[in-house]
């Protein structure tokens, strides 16, 4: 008599059940989220870009070259943290370049008229603090345009550090100021190791706290975000107020790098927080993209730079091939929303 076979068989149905995909279903399905993911173009883009960059240079990959780069991006990497919160609300912040002049040329001439440095540091940063707080009440409360809010909040802060130091540098700083723009601590570059500590807070608060969460709400739909019952005009507020504190951490890098403050200093800087911002693969329109792109596209910004530099390439030509990618930064933006 047959019996019949009770022995566990090895077969295909489970994996052709209804709802169960199979592995190249689920390999094109993570392949699919992963391009979807705003990390990816940026990604690839800094890693073409280096790699186009090893073959044009010998000295790209020296340790010196490498730290150069580094030096270079946590500026504007630390002034593309406050415009990457500005942009996820939908809005932007012009101010930024001249903010940072104003905080810079005023910390670094109370330092030289005596004033304890710890404190003419704070006061420098309060100044930003408070530019970013008055362009975020004017928008968020006053209900005015972001682009002319910072605009003109751009030309006064431009013009009262003319003012303030008849349009002359300030030099004299104590020695131990050259400590933020070229110290190390434990070997790390003290503006880099600035530039890593904003992000890491940052990070938290974009990507781990409620607050993140309302501020991408409020890019994708604002009039929603309202009814759902946040305080749209306070996150606001706060957003450009993050915005106008990171652009005085980085006045305080740049003129510790300097050994001066400079009133013209700064000038350009608010596009290329933006290009870093949108490089990195945050939506122009807001409700898209994350800090972590926005340090990548800060990093694909000065390799390109760098490495334009080192290839002898004309400086116009170079503004040229930036517009050009960032341009390209925008569509793909786009064209992934759509």
């Amino acid at each position: 008599m047959n019996t019949p076979d009770t022995s566990p068989k090895t077969s295909t149905v489970a994996s052709n059940t209804p709802g169960a995909p199979s592995r190249g279903v689920a390999a094109r399905l993570n392949w699919s989220s992963i391009k979807r993911s705003t990390l990816f173009y940026p990604f690839i883009g800094l890693l073409v870009v280096c790699i186009v960059m090893v073959f044009a240079s010998d000295s790209f990959l020296s340790a010196a070259n490498l730290e150069n780069v580094l030096r270079q991006v946590s500026i504007n990497a630390i002034i593309a943290v406050g415009m990457t919160a500005v942009i996820l609300t939908g809005g932007i912040d012009l101010s930024v370049g001249s903010v940072m002049a104003l905080s810079g040329t005023l910390a670094a001439g109370l330092m030289v008229a005596g004033l304890n440095g710890v404190a003419a540091i704070a006061i420098g940063i309060a100044v930003g603090l408070g530019f970013g707080f008055g362009n975020g009440f004017f928008v968020a409360f006053a209900g005015m345009p972001p682009i002319i809010v910072t605009l003109a909040t751009m030309g006064i802060a431009r013009g009262l550090a003319l003012i303030y130091t008849g349009g002359y540098p300030i030099d004299g700083l104590p020695d131990w100021v050259s400590f933020f723009g070229s110290g190390k601590v434990f070997g790390i570059q003290a503006p880099v190791l600035i530039m890593l500590v904003v992000y890491a807070i940052a990070w938290l608060l974009l990507e781990r706290m409620p607050f993140g969460r309302y501020v991408y709400a409020i890019g994708g739909n604002e009039q929603a975000t309202r009814l759902s019952g946040v305080r749209v005009a306070r996150v606001k507020l706060i957003v450009y107020t993050l915005a106008g504190l990171t652009s005085s951490f980085a006045a305080i890098v740049l003129t510790s790098r300097l050994m001066s403050g400079q009133p013209n200093a700064g000038v350009g800087f608010e596009l290329d927080a933006i290009a870093a911002v949108v490089m990195g693969g945050t939506s122009i329109s807001g409700g898209r993209g994350s800090i972590i792109g926005t340090l990548i596209g800060a990093l694909l910004l000065g390799v390109l730079n760098n490495g334009l530099n080192m290839v002898g390439v004309n400086p116009y030509v170079q503004n040229v091939i930036k517009g050009g990618i960032i341009l390209l930064a925008i569509y793909i933006s786009r064209d992934r929303k759509k």
